[in-house]
């Protein structure tokens, strides 16, 4: 049944959509135009280069398409967006996505600290966000263990969306998402690279990117990069290894109409621990005093986390003229888990003894997911319109066989990590079967510097999931409108002020109320509201960009539950609020800064408490430089501070847990080998070390006094590494 529903949707997906063009909004932006001038002014041969810049061409960091589904400067989008680019990811030595958004206002860094990264965890703006890939929806399983992991060797920038995005993306959090863009053939005839990096931990990695046309006349263009890395976790006896390839190939040259499809098979035979340490003994001073930064609180032989990801994505674009233009693109992925591990169970039995658990679960998700638009221009007398109309769909299914059990205590003097563990119960055996149909259209109107932005959008999310132990079976059927508007006024001289209000809204499962149990039903989604104003400034000319905001968010309809009872009601209110400023400079006069303030407040009504794990706010300054002239020419130096206020752990018995504020300090340095001598063009060495002075400190923690349980987890240790590249 699910496989013709899928073969009905494909030929919808390849009528509904669009990519339009972005030349005169660049020229607005004061970027460099590498080919071509504003679209208004162009003609028909230009108007195609410029087409070709934005399909395959690098995007400098002043432009982002996550708002809008278009490339936009982002000094004429009126939402606050974060662009991380390859270059700075480089720069700072980023091994995964927690790295990459540290330098980002309103994120609350590293919910598991510096051991559990096998999985993307941070907040943004006090929430969860989700992740699109190649503007597609990485889906999270149903109970969050068959999630991809996107290695961040494989993506050529970073966009962090803030506030609710449901009018073009369907189901998100309040808080935003994050867009990543995959490395895509360029209409370079031959390129390539291979780094080596080694570092601290036995840190190892290969990564490889080569690239061209396969054909004389370029019609036919080839991209493969792949990586192999590894490493000890801060954790004793803990490690992680990684093997990823993706190949891809675009058809069609500078054509009108081209076909990219880009596959990508990732393998990661471990992943480090899943584990914490409890609250006493970390935050708090135990009787023993505290346990050290690398204290594992697992079973070796039993520790076992085995990911298998693949997927294939096509992106289908075609060009109808100078206005009208048609993309349509989907992805096929498939996640395999297999996890189980002993940890604490956030208490003591004695001074010195912990007790455990052992849980283990084996997760298998196929994910589908199409996104496809139309867009083009049209002008109404003065008015200058950017129209899109598009068509989405999202389907899933899962299953999870899910195990829970005793473990023997750890004595955490003389711990002994190869013990009897009893086999665990199966406590879950579920299967869900989900899908989401989704339809929106947005018209951006300009006049003069005037932007005016409306979107609207209307969604059918339908879930069956059938468990198998207790022989529930429940059903889901929402459907939702969001939508989006704004205004912004662009000077002459770089100035942008703006207001904006927008919508999100986010499947809940759940039994809920409205009579005190008479009668029962399912829950409606929660639903995001953001209403947000700020000002933007970009001199004219330069990457320089400045951006300051002011937010307020409300998110309804949050399940609250009943005291003794079977049911919630959908009376919770959280509140954020929050100011954030951004500076951003992107290699002008061989320097590069990005400078970030946050302050928020963020209040769940139901408990008279912050949402767990929400921070108050973040600063962050990282700058580097590099070397014009001279016999230095090449060399670049730079580093940065990260700090994050303190955030809300939770409940504990002695009260609310607060875990304290912390400073970071990072560094790097690069230096071409080209000026050292013309046989080495093409080679570069680098290092880079986050936490230089090796602070000490508790990046998060998960506290419930309810059930007795407190966990924290150590923030990372400082971590050095250094690497050689060649390119060509």
């Amino acid at each position: 049944m699910h496989r013709s529903r899928v073969i009905c949707l494909i030929p919808f997906s390849l009528i509904f959509g669009g990519e339009a063009f972005a030349a005169d909004q660049q020229e607005k932006a004061g970027q460099p135009h590498q080919r071509g001038t504003s679209a208004a002014r162009q003609s028909p041969a230009q108007a195609a280069t410029v087409e070709r810049l934005e399909v395959r061409g690098r995007r400098p960091a002043t432009i982002a398409s996550s708002a809008t589904k278009n490339d936009t400067p982002l000094i004429e989008t009126a939402q606050s967006v974060t662009v991380v680019t390859r270059n700075e990811m480089d720069i700072r030595g980023v091994l995964n996505l927690n790295q990459a958004v540290r330098y980002t206002a309103g994120i609350t860094p590293d919910l598991r600290g510096g051991e559990g990264s096998r999985y993307d965890q941070f907040l943004l703006r006090g929430f969860m966000v989700p992740t699109f890939l190649d503007g597609l929806k990485l889906q999270d399983s149903p109970t969050g263990y068959a999630v991809a992991q996107t290695d961040t060797s494989r993506l050529d920038r970073v966009e962090i969306l803030k506030g609710p995005a449901s009018a073009l993306y369907g189901q998100s959090s309040p808080g935003g998402l994050v867009a990543l863009s995959s490395k895509l053939p360029t209409d370079r005839q031959s390129y390539g690279g291979v780094n080596a990096t080694g570092g601290m931990f036995d840190l190892y990695r290969v990564d490889a990117d080569v690239g061209g046309w396969a054909t004389k006349d370029g019609l036919v263009r080839y991209r493969v990069y792949g990586t192999v890395n590894g490493q000890h976790t801060q954790l004793s006896r803990t490690g992680s290894r990684r093997f990823s390839i993706s190949p891809a190939f675009t058809f069609g040259g500078d054509g009108p109409t081209t076909l990219t499809l880009l596959g990508n098979y990732q393998y990661d035979p471990e992943n480090g621990s899943y584990g914490g340490v409890p609250l006493v003994g970390s935050l708090k001073p135990a009787p023993f005093g505290y346990l050290p930064r690398n204290f594992y609180d697992g079973d070796v032989p039993y520790e076992k986390f085995n990911r298998r990801q693949g997927a294939i994505t096509y992106i289908f674009n075609h060009r109808f003229n100078n206005d009208w233009v048609f993309t349509t693109r989907g992805r096929y992925d498939d996640v395999k888990t297999q996890y189980r591990s002993v940890y604490n169970s956030g208490y003591y039995i004695d001074d010195e003894t912990l007790a455990r658990s052992a849980f283990g679960t084996n997760e298998h998700t196929h994910n589908l997911t199409f996104d496809s638009q139309f867009k083009g221009h049209v002008r109404t007398g003065p008015l200058r319109h950017t129209m899109m109309f598009g068509f989405d769909y999202m389907q899933q299914r899962a299953t999870e066989l899910g195990f829970y059990g005793s473990a023997p205590s750890l004595n955490v003097f003389h711990p002994d990590y190869d013990m009897n563990i009893p086999a665990a119960s199966p406590y879950v055996d579920y299967l869900t079967n989900s899908h989401q149909i989704g339809v929106y259209g947005q018209d951006e109107i300009r006049w003069k510097g005037l932007i005016l932005t409306g979107s609207l959008r209307n969604d059918w999310y339908r879930s069956h999931q059938i468990e198998h132990l207790s022989g529930s079976d429940t059903r889901e059927n929402p459907s939702q409108i969001t939508w989006r508007a704004s205004g912004l006024y662009h000077f002459d001289f770089g100035l942008s002020p703006y207001i904006s209000y927008s919508t999100s809204f986010q499947p809940q499962s759940g039994i809920v109320s409205n009579d005190g149990g008479a009668t029962l039903r399912q829950a409606d989604p929660s639903i995001g509201k953001q209403l947000e104003g700020g000002v933007k400034y970009q001199i004219p000319g330069t990457p320089i960009l400045l951006t300051a905001a002011g937010f307020h968010i409300e998110q309804t309809n949050v399940l609250v539950s009943g005291v003794n009872t079977g049911y919630s009601t959908e009376s919770g209110l959280v509140h954020s609020d929050g100011f954030e400023f951004e500076a951003h400079v992107e290699a002008y006069k061989n320097l590069m800064i990005t400078a970030a303030v946050s302050t928020q407040k963020v209040r769940d009504d139901s408990t008279g408490k912050p949402l767990i794990q929400s921070g108050r706010g973040n600063a962050s300054l990282f700058a580097f430089y590099t070397v014009p002239k001279g016999r230095m020419k090449g060399f670049g130096f730079g580093g940065g501070m990260r700090y994050t206020s303190k955030s809300y752990g939770g409940e504990a018995d002695y009260g609310s847990v607060w875990v304290p504020q912390y400073a970071v300090f990072d560094a790097s340095v690069r230096y071409d080998l080209t000026n050292l001598s013309h046989t080495l063009r093409g080679w570069t060495v680098g290092a880079s070390v986050r936490n230089l002075f090796d602070r000490n400190f508790i990046a998060n923690c998960l506290s419930y006094a309810s059930y007795g349980q407190e966990f924290c987890y150590y923030g990372e240790r400082r971590n050095a590494q250094a690497n050689i590249g060649y390119s060509w």
